[in-house]
């Protein structure tokens, strides 16, 4: 085999990759003998006819072109190797008007969308604004009511339900006389105020207590999802069973031992002011992050393929559609419900999409040109800290990395390495 590069210019590679007849024979000679089994040939045993049996019976051609799509396969990687390309799309492969025959080399004649060569100049020096996000007491006081919220328990209470209250309720839903699909609940729980039923429902129960019927009157919105009953009016026929309200645990030495390892509040808050620190200054370091590479990626002019926007907005589709399977929809749901296409769904990503390829080729080129590296020390921090995470065993952790998580995982730490090098090298006012 032999590569040879045609040319290389805005961002299409063209290169033969030249095959001699030796090499032709013998992937053709590769492939009779994995697939000698698969032709009956009168007066031979399944698998025992010859190859020029075979070819007598089926053409002499049959085992061709098996074997030139191993050879491209196996040629096409080596091909880009040796030549330096990084492919962003499928190739184009041709061939000439040449018949292929036995003994007899042939040449193929590619041509690939490449990604475009970054030169990043002047990302030393640049100037951006000290970010700072002291901890205060109202922030460590404002975590110590979350905890303290997310520990209430709902106790019923004899009144009235008030906003914020929770009342269990029964409802059946008439447009007119008629009784709709899908307007019934038994025992449905409610938070009066968090606007989860159609405006206006809600309020409409505030002041009613255990045992009270209610008529709650609501439109429906223009644009509900369920076209029969959108911009109709309605009525939601309500029985209360029950009202219910948080009742906050108090804000004491058993409530830190509840909720934490530690034996009293003021250790509790502590570990909250700590953890509290920890987050603003990774919140701090990102946004100093984010201010540098923006203004070095603006000043960066790249000519970029199409295709890798489109892979990029296809790769942001999936990963949306895997997020809302795990919340119980599905893309198709998700679409009929807005009304929009696929298509229009990646017209919203495009913007991110061609943000993220344009940051992403500048890091790289920036690596590069500071021969950025990861160690193993490096990894096996980074396998530690997973293990640490999840509460597993590291070895088990090590065992799960396949040669695409490993591959991303040196790709986040050689990325962060960048950002950190840019910062540190940033005039920073």
């Amino acid at each position: 085999m032999n590569f040879t590069l045609i040319s290389k210019e805005k961002n299409t590679a063209k290169f033969t990759m030249t095959f001699t007849g030796e090499d032709f024979d013998k992937a053709v000679n590769a492939v009779y003998q994995a697939n000698k089994a698969k032709y009956p040939v009168d007066g031979f045993r399944k698998g025992k006819a010859p190859r020029s049996r075979i070819e007598a019976v089926y053409g002499h051609g049959i085992f061709f072109e098996d074997a030139i799509d191993n050879m491209l396969n196996e040629a096409y990687p080596a091909a880009l190797s040796e030549l330096d390309l990084a492919p962003v799309d499928r190739p184009d492969i041709a061939f000439g008007d040449e018949p292929f025959e036995k003994g007899k080399g042939f040449e193929a004649t590619v041509t690939v969308t490449v990604a475009p060569e970054v030169e990043v100049k002047d990302y030393k020096g640049v100037q951006i604004e000290k970010v700072e996000k002291p901890v205060t007491e109202e922030d460590i006081q404002k975590e110590l009511e979350a905890v303290q919220k997310r520990n209430a328990r709902m106790v019923v209470v004899e009144r009235e339900a008030q906003e914020g209250d929770t009342v269990i309720l029964d409802y059946a839903g008439f447009c007119g006389e008629e009784q709709f699909e899908g307007g019934t609940a038994e025992r449905q729980s409610l938070k009066l105020g968090s606007k989860t039923f159609i405006p206006g429902f809600e309020e409409q129960l505030v002041g009613a207590a255990a045992g009270a019927d209610v008529d709650v009157k609501v439109t429906f919105p223009e644009e509900y999802h369920a076209p029969e009953l959108a911009g109709k009016e309605a009525v939601f026929k309500c029985h209360i069973h029950e009202v219910k309200t948080e009742e906050l645990p108090e804000l004491n030495d058993d409530f830190a031992m509840d909720v934490s390892d530690f034996d009293t509040l003021d250790e509790y808050k502590a570990d909250i002011k700590a953890k509290l620190e920890k987050s603003a200054e990774e919140s701090a370091k990102f946004e100093m992050q984010n201010a540098v590479l923006t203004k070095i990626c603006d000043a960066t002019e790249i000519e970029i393929p199409e295709i890798m926007f489109e892979d990029e907005a296809e790769a942001m589709l999936n990963d949306f559609a895997m997020q809302l399977q795990q919340s119980g929809m599905n893309l198709d749901m998700y679409m009929q419900y807005l009304g929009k296409d696929k298509e229009a769904l990646k017209g919203e990503l495009r913007p991110d999409a061609e943000k993220r390829v344009k940051t992403r080729l500048v890091l790289d080129a920036i690596a590069k040109a500071e021969n950025v590296e990861v160690s193993q020390e490096e990894i096996d921090a980074e396998v530690q800290g997973i293990a640490d995470m999840y509460k597993m065993d590291v070895e088990q952790v090590r065992g799960m990395l396949n040669l695409e998580i490993y591959s991303s995982m040196m790709g986040d730490i050689r990325t962060r390495k960048t950002l950190a090098l840019l910062v540190e090298n940033a005039d920073v006012q």
